[in-house]
């Protein structure tokens, strides 16, 4: 079974995440990062207009993309994971874990969110013109509003979060120098597999 990540026999540290969970990981950040954009953009988009129903496209699709590399993610832990160890012990490897653990719980909801808003407005869920996912849960328009409230709150909850989790991997790498940040980088799970050849 192949783990997460690569274990440095002299430091018993993780050397490398293999490259599904990179794959994952970036892919994760640069659809969440479209669907934030994409809403945001939208509010200054002309009502009824083309580029108003076009980022709308853009939106659901991504959320669909979304909803299928995260439950990939999740099997992808599952199967082949071990606890990944925190680069950092005592309260910030605890305040680390929590954020981690955080998104993962905020991208569930959110997905759910998403799902529920399109669903109580009647409507169905469209990947571009390919193919649509029609309401599977029956969802009262009543709370139509309340869905979209919590659905724009929590996206900007995750952002906040994710970019806290950004400059904590930026400050490992440029202040610390621990290798952090590379054991998430393809090129860096590339070189590592060939030197352990």
């Amino acid at each position: 079974m192949t783990s997460v990540y690569s274990i440095n026999a002299n430091t018993q540290s993780p050397e490398r995440y293999n490259r599904g969970m990179i794959l994952l990981h970036w892919a994760t950040a640069a659809l969440v990062l479209t669907l934030f954009l994409s809403a945001e953009a939208w509010d200054f988009a002309e009502r009824g207009g083309a580029v108003r129903a076009d980022l709308k496209l853009v939106h659901y699709a991504a959320g669909i993309i979304l909803t299928a590399v995260f439950i990939c993610r999740i099997i992808w832990r599952i199967v082949s994971a071990k606890s990944i160890p925190a680069a950092e012990k005592g309260l910030m490897g605890a305040v680390a874990k929590c954020a981690h653990y955080g998104l993962y719980l905020g991208l569930i909801v959110q997905i759910a969110l998403g799902f529920s808003w399109r669903w109580s407005q009647g409507r169905a869920v469209d990947f571009f013109n390919f193919f649509s996912i029609p309401p599977l849960l029956p969802v009262s328009s009543e709370y139509r509003h309340l869905l979209g409230d919590l659905h724009s709150a929590i996206a900007w909850i995750i952002i906040v979060v994710s970019t806290l989790h950004a400059v904590a991997a930026l400050f490992h790498h440029f202040v610390i120098k621990d290798g952090t940040l590379l054991k998430m980088m393809p090129a860096h799970a590339k070189a590592a597999q060939s030197t352990s050849r």
